[in-house]
């Protein structure tokens, strides 16, 4: 590896660290830490503007597929997964996921940016005012509304370059879906968004000149090689240390996160 590869290398190992770290102490996917995280990184290595949204989002995606395969493999074994849920929800969410990819890799770095800042805010906002347990309805809500709800997960999840938690769980939960299922269900969305979601970040990237090194598309490959396994690692880290905090002060602790990404990207908009 060349001595210019290496600070961007500990960089990447860093991001997965943190990600980790931060999706097992906080109980979220990945995505929702990487993408910001990698997006300043990103910056501090003087990667073109133009590509540094597209890039975090799709190197984001194609770390989700690993992750979300290996955690919906263990819910399914669990047999937690609604497979009825799934039926109903899933192609919906992978006809969002495609119209996303198509959108997300035409529009500017600065569109990505606004709605992963604008969906920051409102799952920050959510997790300071909701409550555990809370519900509006039993169950799915009935056609057409059910169809716009896997639409709008697929596509906002995809152009975020965030798996299925995120969304899906608190979505689900609202719906009167169990915790428990809501959570599992929502790891197999997470391969329903990543794959197709990644493979569209991947060709909507061909012949961009402005990506760096070992890039395939906007999706890094040195940054996947080196932000999945280290955030997997970290995860049971976070984990552990989650049991020694209050779960209140957790959900306090990743809403301030958010709103702090969602606030600095809020900024580099106006910048």
């Amino acid at each position: 590896m060349s001595e210019a590869l290496l600070p961007l290398a500990l960089a990447l190992l860093a991001t997965g660290a943190v990600a980790g770290l931060m999706a097992g102490l906080l109980g979220v996917g990945g995505g929702i830490v990487i993408v910001p995280v990698l997006f300043q990184v990103l910056a501090l290595m003087e990667v073109d503007d133009s590509v540094r949204m597209h890039l975090a989002v799709g190197t984001s995606l194609a770390v989700i597929i690993p992750t979300s395969l290996m955690s919906a493999r263990a819910h399914w074994r669990r047999g937690a997964v609604d497979v009825g849920l799934l039926r109903r929800l899933g192609p919906w969410v992978f006809a969002g996921v495609v119209v996303g990819s198509i959108v997300g890799g035409q529009v500017s770095g600065a569109v990505l940016q606004a709605v992963f800042a604008g969906v920051a805010l409102l799952v920050a906002l959510y997790m300071v005012w909701g409550r555990e347990g809370q519900s509006l309805r039993p169950g799915l809500p009935p056609t057409p509304w059910r169809q716009l709800i896997g639409l709008g997960i697929g596509g906002l999840s995809v152009m975020m370059g965030i798996g299925g938690g995120t969304l899906s769980v608190p979505i689900l939960s609202l719906c009167g879906i169990a915790i428990r299922h809501a959570v599992a269900t929502a790891a197999v969305i997470g391969v329903i968004i990543g794959l197709p979601g990644a493979l569209g970040f991947i060709l909507a990237g061909q012949g961009e000149t402005a990506l760096p090194a070992y890039s395939l598309g906007y999706a890094n490959l040195l940054g996947v090689a080196l932000i999945a396994p280290t955030s997997i690692l970290l995860a049971p880290q976070g984990a552990r240390l989650a049991h020694s905090i209050s779960p209140r002060w957790l959900r306090y602790a990743f809403a301030a996160f958010l709103l702090l990404t969602s606030i600095r990207m809020f900024i580099g908009l106006g910048g």
